[in-house]
């Protein structure tokens, strides 16, 4: 029986939504008065990978559309 999949990139976050979850993690862990804990830390660098694959994507994006 076929499954319904969505559009991955539909699923992907784009760089402003990563941009803000990184930020939201800094900012919490700065009112803490610390770094990040090692939870935070790898989310933190979850995030980063994604980002990093974004950008790659929306540069790839408008190299092609140039």
């Amino acid at each position: 029986m076929p499954t319904h999949r969505s559009d991955p990139a539909a699923a992907r976050p784009d760089a402003a939504e990563l941009n803000a979850a990184i930020h939201a993690l800094w900012s919490s862990s700065a009112r803490r008065g610390g770094g990040l804990t090692s939870k935070e830390r790898r989310e933190y660098e979850r995030l980063r990978r994604e980002w990093l694959a974004t950008m790659g994507r929306e540069r790839c994006a408008a190299a092609a559309m140039a």
